[in-house]
């Protein structure tokens, strides 16, 4: 009887390091959590909202305009900020009486009602290189994003994920828009 346990055991945790390991490297190379600090993306997002991140897109550059990321910040890989994707690598950014202007066009799709009072340092043409992105938070007059000089265009290489539905709370749970 005794021998029979033994391999019993030693299949349970086996099984249980495995299950382990497919767990940690789901969320470590494919999906991950976020939590919402902060007004800046009202009313897309709210302060505590908990989000679950696709991970994946960031590395096979599936990242298109509108879609709301999460990044590390610049000068403190701890610190991470939610934000939306306005400029594309390559195209040049402008804001200029409180529109979003792409390659010198109005930007038809401003994702917020807000005129943009400050226009921080986009109010002079920014291009962006081939793995950089203009990020806009939707609460447009109370948000840190890439019109400050703190935070500026984002390098693909500094975004974490992007954000593949709203978890918590419950009565908002789904998809973002």
């Amino acid at each position: 009887m005794k021998t029979k346990k033994r391999p019993d055991i030693i299949g349970l945790i086996l099984y249980i390091v495995i299950f382990l390991v497919i767990l940690f490297l789901l969320n470590t190379y494919v999906t991950g959590q976020f939590q919402v600090s902060g007004v800046s993306m009202e009313p897309a997002l709210f302060d505590k909202d908990l989000l679950v991140l696709d991970k994946l897109s960031v590395g096979t550059g599936n990242i298109e305009r509108g879609d709301i990321v999460i990044f590390r910040y610049l000068y403190d890989n701890d610190v991470h900020y939610v934000k939306r994707v306005i400029g594309l690598p390559g195209e040049t950014v402008q804001i200029k009486d409180g529109l979003i202007y792409i390659d010198g066009e109005v930007l038809p799709q401003q994702y917020s009602g807000e005129v943009i009072s400050d226009a921080g340092i986009a109010g002079k043409p920014m291009i962006l290189s081939g793995e950089e992105y203009f990020v806009l938070g939707d609460n447009r007059n109370n948000s840190i994003d890439s019109r400050s000089a703190d935070v500026g265009a984002v390098k693909k290489a500094d975004i974490v994920g992007k954000v593949a539905f709203r978890l918590l709370p419950l009565e908002r749970f789904g998809g973002v828009d």
